[in-house]
């Protein structure tokens, strides 16, 4: 995607102490050197770079908010979000991985036994092994509390039958969290579970052709008499759902991080574009339309950095409303990233919608965020209803 731009010789940013500001730093320099030169020839290929995310561990990016007895890095959800942001710079593909992988060590250290933290997540902190997240299946997507996914306790385990879609990192990933129904209809029927890649009846479907996201392979994860120890339930019977729902609020912010990073760059690849190329015997930058529309394109990003850092400040604290604005601020931030980037794309003319230039896998990235962790339409339900009750 070429050099995303670094805001690091800018004044301090609105709400970020030293210690913030040298993370964002340090993300951004990783992004640039070690994951945007690649991006488009990952892309093409579809290929994971697993040697690359690895090394990524000496920088405590595989535990980010993850405690530090087994290994994490015990970081803020803001500084998660500078994170993701800065990884997204380069790759919104990759920086989405980092996330769901984080996602899945997040749940573990939260809800996980002693046992359980220490047995995964130093190996998850160094990226000696990867997770995945299974909530979504081919029938509930949206409407996760009607998932069908089954576990039967059969003596000292659980067997899982069912079927999970749109997994990403299935198959690449080696720790599995499982959303199965051992009781009745509902939400309250749901339980999690911690499964590993190797254990007999666990399998993936193809790899699905997609979009966008194409450095990450997206499968499903189809469980066919899955025998697993009753140590491998996270948390109590008939908590799963709650354990889903309190994940997804770090994850949808810290989708709409990736969207504000590839924004970001896509940005800057247009203003630079504007200053290069020559119409009617000007510059492009000269011309006023375009300069309205680039106006209008730093001041979206710009309230959408703030929206989200206030969300990523809101679950911090533990505020009440905190999921409430972790839904409003994916719904905003995954919208404004892609208007932002497509807006980009369209400055560029034709050379936008060549691959060299690295703005049409911007979009094609950008799109899916408004989809997963919840579709924005999900967050407007979310949202609509915190006002009506």
């Amino acid at each position: 995607m070429g050099n995303p731009v670094n805001d690091s010789s800018a004044p301090a940013q609105f709400g970020l102490n030293a210690e913030q500001r040298a993370i964002r730093d340090l993300t951004f320099s990783f992004a640039t050197e070690q994951i945007a030169p690649h991006a488009i020839e990952w892309d093409q290929a579809k290929h994971f770079p697993r040697d690359v995310i690895r090394s990524a561990a000496p920088l405590g990016f595989g535990g980010v908010c993850v405690a530090e007895d087994v290994g994490g890095s015990a970081l803020s959800r803001l500084e998660g979000v500078l994170i993701y942001d800065g990884l997204a710079t380069a790759c919104p593909c990759i920086a989405g991985y980092f996330s769901v992988h984080n996602m899945v060590a997040s749940v573990i250290d939260r809800f996980g036994s002693q046992d359980q933290r220490k047995r995964w997540l130093p190996r998850m902190c160094q990226f000696d092994i990867l997770g995945a997240y299974c909530l979504s299946e081919p029938s509930s997507g949206s409407d996760a509390s009607s998932l069908s996914t089954r576990a039967v306790h059969d003596g000292g385990a659980y067997v899982l039958n069912g079927v999970k879609q749109f997994i990403s990192g299935a198959g690449d990933a080696d720790v599995y969290i499982v959303m199965a129904r051992t009781g009745a209809a509902g939400p309250r029927g749901i339980s999690a579970f911690i499964v590993e890649k190797g254990t007999q009846g666990l399998s993936f479907g193809p790899v699905e052709k997609k979009m966008g996201w194409n450095a990450q392979a997206t499968r499903q994860v189809i469980l066919d008499d899955v025998r697993l120890p009753v140590e491998n339930l996270l948390g109590d019977e008939g908590k799963g759902f709650k354990i889903a729902m309190s994940a997804l609020d770090g994850g949808r912010i810290n989708i709409a991080a990736c969207s504000l990073g590839g924004a970001r760059t896509a940005l800057h690849k247009a203003s630079a574009y504007l200053k290069e190329r020559e119409a009617f015997g000007h510059p492009l930058a000269e011309f006023q339309a375009l300069q309205f529309r680039l106006a209008d394109m730093s001041t979206e990003l710009e309230v959408a950095q703030t929206f989200l850092w206030r969300a990523a400040s809101a679950l911090d604290a533990r505020e009440a409303n905190a999921t409430v604005l972790c839904a409003m601020a994916k719904r905003f931030v995954t919208d404004a990233g892609f208007n932002i980037a497509n807006q980009a794309l369209q400055l560029f003319g034709g050379y936008g919608y060549i691959t060299e230039y690295g703005i049409e896998k911007i979009v094609r990235d950008l799109r899916v965020h408004q989809i997963l962790e919840g579709t924005n339409e999900i967050m407007r339900v979310i949202i609509a209803r915190s006002l009506l009750e």
